[in-house]
């Protein structure tokens, strides 16, 4: 699963990582987030079908917990989504067809399971470079966009930690996933690929990140588990 990862990479260099134009929306200050959890707004890029420009991109905050208008009040808040069912499901359907977006991060958290109880690591990029996750967004019942990280079975080291991960976007095919006339199913499966598994590396921190009041660069730097 995903369930908290981190972001210090400002959004402006994220935005001339990215082969198209991307309009930042977002008027907040920014500032490094070490514990990015489900809950709180965080940003990404999308299309809204109401953009001043066709196709436009944008930096928007939205809300780390998917949950459709069209859904009734009891109806369960996600915060990741199955590959295996976002296509199907009817409750992600539409997002997957209509409304995908990417989501920036440095890399992410994962719990190993050990005799001395759960054991945060790090999981990022070797070359510690900035990476994007694939997510799904819809307008909830509050009007405000809701995002859900898709997630599928752990790649390359990944798996050392946890047997799930988020699907982290190759490079090559950000433009794609984001392609708001890109809407049938198996196209998109064709072109959406997955970094390659070798480029996924870890390392043990510290247990603070199990806090996540717990905010700062420290978390991230690697620990000799006890």
């Amino acid at each position: 699963m995903c369930g908290r990862y981190v972001l210090f990479t400002q959004r402006q260099k994220a935005a001339r990582e990215l082969s198209f134009g991307v309009r930042d929306r977002i008027e907040d200050a920014e500032r490094p987030r070490y514990n990015v959890a489900p809950g709180t707004h965080v940003p990404v890029v999308l299309h809204r079908e109401e953009a001043e420009e066709a196709d436009e991109a944008s930096f928007e905050h939205v809300w780390w917990g998917y949950h459709p208008h069209w859904a009734g009040e009891g109806a369960p808040t996600p915060i990741n989504a199955k590959a295996e069912k976002v296509a199907t499901s009817k409750y992600y359907a539409g997002a997957f067809s209509h409304h995908r977006c990417l989501v920036p991060a440095d890399g992410w958290y994962e719990w190993l399971k050990t005799g001395n109880g759960k054991q945060p690591h790090f999981i990022c990029r070797e070359d510690r470079s900035l990476i994007w996750l694939a997510g799904i967004w819809s307008t909830r019942p509050d009007g405000e966009a809701g995002l859900a990280i898709i997630t599928h079975d752990a790649q390359g080291a990944a798996r050392d930690v946890h047997d799930r991960m988020p699907l982290v976007l190759g490079d090559d095919c950000l433009e794609d996933w984001l392609d708001p006339h890109m809407t049938e199913r198996e196209t998109i499966r064709q072109l959406i690929k997955p970094v390659p598994a070798r480029m996924i590396t870890h390392w043990a921190v510290s247990k603070d990140a199990n806090r996540v009041g717990n905010d700062h660069a420290e978390l991230v730097e690697p620990v000799n588990p006890a």
